[in-house]
């Protein structure tokens, strides 16, 4: 009887190592992802109408053909763009400052895209990506198409003009761009949120 005690007792100490192993493993898990950070890093491929703006830095810089087709479309109260929004991803599990070496796969980067605090349209990553915890940045591209007369139909055509040569031409910045996002990242234990994080140019954020 006492022989069966004995092993009683050390199954049962096993099995308490073994959980308080597992809950500090989900609390890793949990702190890691949290380190994850996002930040905007640029705006390529910008077009508004078809014209690509990424040489252009003033209305003056449309040719009549161009400037025909950008009238034209909004009298029709359209203006459709199409951009590649890059966020830069930052994994600091590094193995470094007491965390470990940790790499990060998104399955999911629900956002929604924000345009001088506008909301516009939104969007999913295609496929998973993958973070390496190596504390370098991973660059996230977002193929968006929103029409921007939609969302600033009130504003004349040469604010809107002005504002896409902001957000794609020659001097362009995502400084008048945000984006709301709900990662999702792949773990041992499934799949788990970070929750909502807000992701602008200015620094990195989660």
């Amino acid at each position: 009887m006492k022989k069966y005690m004995i092993l009683s007792v050390v199954v049962s100490l096993f099995l308490f190592s073994y959980g308080c192993s597992s809950i500090r493993n989900v609390v890793n898990t949990f702190e890691n992802i949290k380190r994850l950070q996002f930040k905007l890093d640029s705006v390529d491929n910008f077009r508004l109408c078809g014209i690509n703006l990424s040489s252009k830095s003033s209305i003056s810089d449309f040719t009549i053909t161009e400037a025909a087709t950008l009238t034209s479309s909004f009298a029709n109260s359209q203006l459709p763009a199409s951009l590649v929004l890059n966020v830069e991803a930052r994994n600091p599990n590094d193995g470094t400052g007491g965390s470990s070496q940790t790499s990060a796969t998104l399955t999911s980067f629900e956002w929604d895209l924000y345009i001088d605090d506008i909301k516009t349209v939104n969007g999913n990553i295609a496929n998973p990506i993958t973070i390496p915890g190596t504390g370098s940045s991973t660059v996230i591209p977002l193929s968006i198409s929103v029409d921007i007369f939609q969302f600033f139909s009130s504003q004349s055509y040469d604010r809107l003009i002005n504002l896409a040569l902001a957000l794609g031409g020659y001097n362009s910045s995502p400084t008048r761009l945000k984006l709301v996002a709900k990662p999702r990242i792949s773990t041992m234990f499934g799949d788990l949120y970070m929750g909502s994080v807000t992701i602008t140019d200015r620094e990195f954020s989660n």
